[in-house]
């Protein structure tokens, strides 16, 4: 049972790649379909990890209420200071992985979203990278390509069972910094990346079955360190980097269960890469980010359901940039 503050919901279904409880929980099982009205709920909480700051990399941690705009609140710390890496979620549990804290790192940990407090070391990766992509099922999370190892290596892991990474497959082009989502049960889909010049290409993988990965389609623009945020249908990538032009405010979106090229969607308050982003299956939020000369603290959102410009939310602790959303 998942109980958030006033409303009980009967199992857990409460967070996708980048999502969000507020709570408390007695047990962890399988995805209920009855609970899919857990959209009206608007006590949901994201958590944004890490990052850089002015000084050097920082490990805090804080929250939002994604259905509440506002300012970001402490939540604890990560095991160490840390960019470029990434987060992923199912229901109840948020997984941090990869990243740079002086070197790529292998380091996986993972927090209970709904209590605040320190992360708990996890496993391993395979491969010590960053720039890493990530996605997640209620019961898999699967991470892809990266920086500082092999660009097309895909690995993945249980969520609830703590330990290593194994390996998955490949993507279908080796890159990093590319940006991924998933319908929260069946398939993840990366997008963008980096392989020397500025990559359109979308890919997808059905997370539960190991193989390579898939083209779907194109970006509307070639660019990396984007992020995506999603609902179980539709799929939004915000920002980036175009080389050779800046930081962007492009948004496009995609059907996931339908490969094919991406739609304009909107434009982002303020253009910038390597943000953060969170989500629950109604409301997508994005924040922080490098925007050419310097960092921001800027939060914005969007109603993923509808096309258009984002919105102000709220302002992070700090100016940080390479962050991680859960």
């Amino acid at each position: 049972m998942v109980k958030l503050n006033s409303y009980v919901l009967t199992s857990p279904h409460t967070g996708i790649y980048f999502g969000v409880v507020g709570g408390s929980a007695s047990a962890v099982d399988s995805h209920d379909s009855d609970i899919d009205s857990y959209d009206e709920v608007d006590k949901l909480r994201g958590v944004f990890c890490g990052g850089r700051i002015t000084g050097g990399n920082t490990n805090v941690m804080e929250y939002i209420t994604i259905g509440s705009t506002g300012n970001a609140t402490d939540f604890g710390d990560i095991s160490s200071l840390r960019r470029i890496h990434v987060g992923i979620t199912s229901d109840l549990r948020g997984i941090i992985a990869g990243g740079h804290d002086g070197s790529a790192s292998n380091v996986i940990e993972y927090i209970t979203i709904a209590s605040t407090g320190n992360a708990t070391d996890f496993g391993d990766l395979t491969i010590a990278r960053t720039y890493l992509g990530g996605a997640a099922s209620y019961v898999r999370g699967i991470f892809s390509g990266g920086g500082g190892g092999q660009r097309e290596v895909m690995d993945y892991i249980t969520i609830y069972s703590t330990g290593n990474a194994t390996d998955f497959g490949d993507m279908s082009l080796a890159r990093e910094a590319a940006a991924g989502l998933s319908d929260r049960t069946s398939r993840a889909v990366f997008a963008g990346g980096w392989t020397g010049s500025n990559q359109n290409v979308m890919d997808y993988v059905t997370i539960g079955t190991l193989g390579n990965a898939t083209d779907f389609g194109d970006l509307t623009a070639a660019r990396y360190a984007s992020i995506g945020v999603s609902t179980t249908s539709r799929g939004v990538f915000g920002g980036g980097y175009i080389q050779g032009v800046g930081a962007t405010n492009i948004m496009d979106y995609i059907t996931i269960d339908t490969a094919g090229n991406a739609t304009d969607f909107g434009d982002i308050t303020v253009a910038r890469s390597h943000l953060g982003g969170t989500n629950s299956n109604t409301r997508g939020v994005f924040a922080g980010g490098h925007k050419g000369s310097y960092w921001t603290d800027e939060m914005d959102y969007i109603t993923i359901g509808s096309t258009g410009n984002a919105t102000d939310f709220g302002d992070l602790s700090a100016d940080k940039d390479g962050l991680a959303g859960i």
